[in-house]
């Protein structure tokens, strides 16, 4: 397949610059993780204003404690929405595809209702279930910008590494499907206040399993199986294309990759739960299971490609236009 032509110089750009945006979400979960590491959530109590200054000119002076992250974050948050809007933009000029159209429009969608809902936890005082849905939607929203940056990319449009197995595509959309789940019952667990529900690792109240239960603990320990489930998960889907696919360094690279930050996930969140929530320990841990679940996505987009394709074709477009 040749290199079609508004990918020689612009389309070079726009992948470019949709990686760009997506290394920017990474920043922007990080600047989250933070807010709930560090508890300060409310330290800016108003929205959308920051204590009744437009948020763009509240002064760096007043930039102290736990305003510092909050109100940080709500900067970085609105730039990485303004970045969305140029990509969107970008993507309904200059892709000939209209899938990519309408996916650029759906992350443009994502990131306003992700702000939407940030806006929401804090004038309802960090409810549990409008906190979850703020980070699930954010998941969301970086592997829409991250499948925008593989979609847009050379390697993409010219078909590298594209197989067809159907034992790869299911185990790719599972693994990645388990991922999210896993980091929903984190979310839930970081905004339900339950951590250190369990206070101990590797053991539980000093056994295999909790000797009470209630709420926080069943969350808890929610997270601690699907952590086993999904680095299970993982494993058998790495071992799978190592022994099939091993020269295919399109799936070979990202699937050690997945082995690796699935290892220093589990690690990070063990340290967690050792070191009482360490804010950098804790903030690390939410950005590396954002980076699973990115990279268990190339791989299942990566399999899928051909797939993809036959039903484009189908339905009278293209998958590299």
């Amino acid at each position: 397949m040749t290199y079609p032509t508004y990918l020689t110089c612009q389309g070079a750009m726009l992948h470019r610059f949709a990686t760009f945006v997506a290394g920017c979400t990474v920043l922007l979960v990080l600047a989250g993780s933070l807010v709930t590491s560090t508890g300060s959530g409310l330290s800016v109590p108003d929205w959308p204003t920051s204590y009744g200054w437009n948020m763009f000119t509240f002064p760096p002076s007043k930039w102290v404690g736990g305003v510092f992250f909050e109100h940080g974050h709500r900067l970085i948050a609105s730039t990485v929405g303004f970045l969305t809007i140029i990509l969107a933009a970008w993507l309904w000029r200059a892709d000939p595809r209209r899938w990519m159209k309408k996916l650029g429009l759906a992350a443009l969608g994502a990131v306003i209702a992700q702000g939407l809902l940030g806006g929401l936890t804090v004038l309802f005082f960090l409810p549990t279930a409008v906190s979850t849905a703020h980070a699930a939607l954010a998941g969301i929203f970086f592997c829409m910008t991250l499948a925008i940056a593989l979609f847009t990319s050379r390697g993409w449009i010219q078909g590298a590494g594209s197989i067809d197995d159907g034992w790869l595509r299911r185990a790719a959309v599972t693994t990645t499907a388990l991922i999210y789940i896993q980091i929903l019952v984190g979310a839930t667990m970081r905004h339900s206040d339950a951590g250190l529900a369990i206070p101990d690792f590797p053991l539980m109240f000093g056994g295999l399993l909790p000797d009470h239960w209630d709420a926080k603990i069943a969350v808890h320990f929610a997270h601690r199986v699907g952590a086993l489930i999904v680095a299970t998960s993982i494993a058998t889907m790495a071992l799978h294309i190592w022994r099939h696919h091993r020269e295919n360094t399109a799936l070979t690279r990202p699937a050690l990759a997945l082995a690796g930050l699935v290892l220093v996930q589990i690690t990070l969140g063990a340290l967690t739960v050792l070191s009482r929530r360490d804010v950098a320990i804790n903030s690390a841990h939410v950005v590396c299971g954002a980076l699973v679940l990115a990279t268990s996505l190339v791989i299942t987009l990566r399999s899928w490609r051909l797939a993809f394709d036959r039903l484009l074709r189908a339905a009278g477009e293209e998958i590299a236009a």
